[in-house]
């Protein structure tokens, strides 16, 4: 058919979960969440194009006292067009989505044949997650109609995180079936004629991940945003709730508002927005700070990193003294979120992400939408808000000044803010309204049926470059920092063979300052960060914590015994909070006065205490848990990846590096090391000591091992 015949039919499937038109039971469950909303509300936009003319979104039939008797009907009315229809999908009870696809088959058969009952055929099938492509690659091939899928999340991207969770493999595929989904996805991504995508970002970290990744048939659409619900102020936020709740903590309530709103999460990088406005006298005069970091009691039930979170913002409150300048409210409902954003909006203010990364920014859209400018990370997703809405600031998240900066520009300036107000209003509705989703969608569909011939099948080999077999680990200042020149060869050569070699830096510093010092050196992102002497460890893209390595090491390790212990000692003094860490304690230490290393670990064990000492560059003295080092988390790391020690390469030169370069592993101290603390190594015949110091030296080890030359690239 051609577009000019008659109104287009559209068949939407999305198999899991517990899909309705009315009340959704959102977080339910995690196969009930944010995808069963989008196809919901999608089916509904796209029946009110002028261009279509019936839409079925297509899902599984459950018949189950557990569950509402509205998911056992067959059919149900979204509107005049629109439709629902519950297909049979094996056994009838509720099944969670890990487990369906030995049914898959079944609801692909079923729904074949209800296509045919139908007068025509859908011009278009869109799939929404792994499963429902799955059945829509057999639709497709069965009945000739194009595939459009949308992922909403990776199978690749899932193990990698649930790795770091703490998952074993053998538990992955019990559990999720995960080798299953991944394969599923690959022959999606070979099939599919489009891949909607929310970010570009998305596909370049997620989607390049695999064998069949496709850029050319891949569109960036974001998702559409509620503008009943999120829209520009009407003058009566104050009196709300939230409001009472939030001008309770403010000596001024009548200035401008400096909103974020995220989770309590390291990565969201609040204690930074906080510095950069306690640092700014001219700041704190202009607005309030309101600091919106999800819902807490009592914080020392929260979870650690939850609680390091919330006491680092309340530690920097206090240190700045912010009290009467800054709300920090401890409840908010979801319903509050919009007149939190219409409240800032109100007061001629601006919120803020100044998150480490961000993904998409649904937040962004939704104060653009309700009247309010943004200011924002320049990592992901809002580079591609504020460059289709014209409406507010990039900035660089680790830098305080920058943040400071671009905040005394946005409240200082009424004449900016008022465009950027404007423009945000206008680009939301243009660009990521469920008007503007849906015409972009339609363009995407239209292009497929037309007369032209759909793109020739993508027949790709596997690509085994994804598929490291072997790692170089290097530490950071005292190996790539010290001499720019000779860095540069080395970045050529990393990122010559960066497809087969895994990248990792193991380094003293904490994450904010490991990441500053990556960029300011233009060193290439490693794709693992072991930050803090290996005591916290993060998988890129987005900087995924390991928390299983977290629970792991905190095995043995008293924090409160080990300062009680080391507070007299002379020699010794503690370094800034901000080098502290859970699971780190870091002193200067003076070796002339100071007890050597042995009788600090007597002392130690005199008292019953297991921890690491480290010694660094002669200065520094760091007690880090007995199951932590960079050692250990290297090898913990490629328990993870599966790379032999044998095939890793580590580089180091400082004594925190020495236990890192022992054992199986191929080893390199650069010229320019620390010689009385790895003086040890020397008599370690399978440890090379490069005649060259920094970068230059493991250019020396990476030439004397052909470490590229022999690098192998595995299929899996």
């Amino acid at each position: 058919m051609t577009v000019t015949d008659k109104k287009i039919y559209i068949v939407l499937i999305s198999v899991h979960g517990l899909i309705r038109g009315h009340d959704l039971e959102l977080g339910c469950d995690a196969d009930t969440g944010g995808q069963t909303k989008y196809v919901v509300e999608l089916a509904r936009a796209l029946g009110e194009h002028e261009e279509v003319g019936r839409v079925d979104l297509l899902t599984r039939r459950v018949v189950d006292d557990s569950v509402s008797n509205d998911y056992g009907q067959v059919y149900e009315k979204l509107s005049d067009n629109v439709q629902i229809v519950r297909i049979d999908c094996g056994e009838e009870s509720y099944i969670p989505k890990e487990y369906l696809w030995d049914s898959l088959d079944n609801f692909a058969d079923n729904t074949l044949a209800y296509l045919k009952q139908q007068p025509d055929l859908p011009a278009i099938i869109h799939s929404h997650y792994a499963d429902a492509g799955y059945v829509g690659t057999r639709l497709s091939h069965l009945l000739g109609i194009p595939l459009v899928h949308t992922g909403h999340s990776l199978g690749r991207s899932k193990r990698r995180q649930l790795l770091a969770a703490g998952f074993s493999r053998d538990s992955l595929e019990t559990r999720y079936n995960i080798t299953t989904r991944i394969e599923a996805e690959e022959t999606i991504l070979g099939i599919a004629e489009r891949v909607i995508t929310s970010t570009r970002q998305e596909i370049l970290e997620q989607y390049a991940s695999y064998d069949q990744y496709q850029p050319d048939r891949m569109r960036i659409i974001p998702p559409g945003t509620d503008l009943q619900q999120f829209h520009g102020p009407e003058g009566n936020e104050g009196d709300s709730p939230i409001g009472a709740e939030i001008f309770r903590f403010l000596q001024n309530p009548d200035k401008p508002i400096i909103l974020a709103l995220s989770r309590p999460d390291p990565r969201k990088n609040i204690v930074q927005l906080i510095t950069a406005y306690g640092e700014s006298p001219e700041l704190q005069e202009l607005g309030n700070l309101v600091i919106i970091a999800g819902n807490r009691d009592d914080i020392s039930e929260m979870d650690n990193g939850t609680q390091e979170v919330l006491q680092d913002i309340l530690l920097h409150i206090d240190r700045y003294d912010l009290y009467g300048k800054i709300a920090y409210p401890k409840h908010h409902n979801s319903s509050d979120v919009a007149d939190i954003y219409r409240l800032a909006a109100l007061s001629k203010g601006v919120f803020i992400n100044p998150a480490l990364t961000e993904p998409f920014g649904l937040t962004l859209i939704e104060a653009a939408a309700s009247g309010l400018p943004i200011i924002a990370t320049e990592d992901g997703g809002p580079t591609d808000i504020i460059g289709n809405c014209q409406n507010g600031y990039l900035i660089d998240p680790l830098d305080s000044d920058d943040i400071g900066a671009k905040l005394l520009c946005m409240l200082s300036d009424g004449v900016k803010w008022q465009e950027f107000s404007a423009n945000g209003l206008l680009g939301v509705r243009k660009h990521y309204s469920w008007e503007a989703h849906t015409e972009k969608m339609l363009q995407v569909v239209l292009s497929l049926i037309t007369d032209t011939p759909p793109p020739s099948p993508h027949h790709s080999k596997r690509r085994k470059n994804l598929h490291h077999d072997r790692a170089l680990f290097s530490d950071l200042d005292q190996n790539l920092l010290g001499n720019t020149k000779a860095l540069n060869p080395f970045i050529d050569a990393l990122e010559t063979n960066r497809k087969c070699v895994l990248f990792g830096i193991a380094t003293g510093r904490r994450l904010y300052s490991a990441i500053q010092a990556i960029k300011k050196y233009r060193v290439p992102m490693p794709n693992v960060l072991m930050t803090s002497l290996g005591t916290e460890i993060y998988y890129n893209p987005n900087l995924v914590p390991d928390v299983a390595w977290g629970l792991h090491i905190d095995y043995l390790w008293n924090p409160r015994v080990i300062r009680r212990i080391f507070k007299d000692l002379p020699g010794l003094k503690l370094q800034p909070r901000m080098e502290q860490g859970r699971f780190k304690i870091s002193y200067y230490i003076d070796p002339q006065i100071a007890p050597d290393v042995q009788h600090i670990n007597k002392l130690l064990h005199q008292e019953g205490q297991a921890a690491n000492v480290v010694l660094s560059f002669g200065q520094y003295l760091d007690i880090i848990p007995v199951r932590a080092s960079k050692g250990l988390a290297l090898r913990w790391v490629a328990d993870r990846y599966d790379i032999p020690l044998e095939q890793i390469l580590a580089a180091g030169g400082s004594g925190a590096d020495e236990d890192m370069m022992r054992g199986n592993s191929l080893a390199v101290v650069v010229a320019n090391r620390h010689n009385e603390e790895l003086s040890d190594l020397v008599h370690v015949d399978e440890i090379f000591f490069a005649s060259r110091p920094f970068a230059e030296g493991i250019l020396e080890a990476i030439e004397l091992y052909d470490f590229f030359g022999s690098c192998e690239l595995r299929e899996t």
